[in-house]
């Protein structure tokens, strides 16, 4: 069975740095795409970054320069490096993964999801 557990999200000061985690368990984590999105309270989850298997990435305009993914294939965990967090990043944020290596930023090219963590960035 898979899933997807997210971890360190909290409240932190506008410019600080935080970097979240994904757990992925079900064996299928080295062989996927994996993605972060973020929703904000009153809008649609929206793409923020995206790593293939291979190590490809690609970021959103909004984050690009300041958030790094990455991922360790041999803990199978996702990460999300955050750093010159403003109040606008201020969301929940969730791991998606993508078994069919679409590497698309919809989220209906996601075919599993974490439960989420909240970042609030206070100005």
């Amino acid at each position: 069975q898979v899933q997807l557990v997210e971890s360190g999200g909290r409240l932190v000061q506008a410019g600080d740095s935080l970097r979240l985690s994904c757990a992925v368990s079900g064996g299928i984590f080295t062989s996927s795409h994996m993605a972060w999105f973020r929703q904000a309270p009153g809008k649609e989850r929206a793409f923020v970054a995206s790593i293939s298997w291979d190590l490809n990435t690609d970021y959103s305009d909004s984050v690009k320069g300041r958030f790094t993914i990455s991922r360790d294939n041999a803990k199978g965990t996702l990460y999300l490096q955050m750093n010159s967090l403003e109040p606008e990043d201020t969301a929940v944020y969730y791991c998606a993964l993508d078994l069919y290596s679409r590497m698309g930023a919809s989220i209906f090219e996601y075919d599993y999801w974490g439960q989420g963590t909240q970042v609030t960035v206070s100005s």
